[in-house]
């Protein structure tokens, strides 16, 4: 990496999560893993958005609450980074909730001015690729410069720091 600031926001659940055609419970998210891995690798700073209202611990409520923010566009969370303009590089980090981003990422991305940065998105899932979101990312975060997604399937996150290494 070279010496341009860079700046790491996700969004990670933890809790009852789906997993090869059943459910298991994470003392962390897969998103949030692959963002450590991230800080690791670029000595980047970091920025977790949380959700005002937390999500259900249980899996099959939780994607219920999912779809109603989504659809609803209310999803409000408990604080938001002000200024990212002495940052160069944004990596963005999301699950795929119904094809999209949890809309409290939404909700944290669509105040900053993201003019004439760089995106480096970062996707975890459990079978459904990067879904919509790359388009998502393109259309919020205006005049800046999007490059391709890495895209990890959440089950292999733990063993996937080589991956990343190689994709920064």
């Amino acid at each position: 990496m070279n010496n341009t600031k860079s700046l790491i926001i996700y969004f990670s659940r933890a809790d009852e999560n789906y997993f090869d055609g059943k459910t298991k419970d994470l003392d962390k998210g897969n998103t949030e893993i692959v963002a450590e891995y991230i800080k690791d690798i670029t000595d980047s700073d970091i920025f977790k958005v949380e959700p005002l209202v937390e999500y259900s611990k249980e899996y099959t409520k939780c994607i219920s609450e999912a779809k109603e923010r989504i659809k609803t566009h209310d999803a409000p969370i408990k604080s938001n980074i002000s200024d990212i303009s002495s940052y160069d590089t944004i990596y963005i980090g999301t699950p795929v909730y119904w094809g999209k981003m949890p809309e409290e990422l939404v909700t944290a991305l669509k105040v900053l001015n993201f003019e004439g940065k760089t995106i480096r998105p970062f996707i975890t899932h459990e079978g459904s690729g990067e879904a919509e979101i790359p388009a998502q990312i393109k259309e919020i975060c205006q005049g800046a410069n999007v490059l391709d997604s890495l895209v990890l399937v959440g089950s292999t996150v733990k063993s996937s720091k080589p991956i990343v290494e190689n994709w920064i």
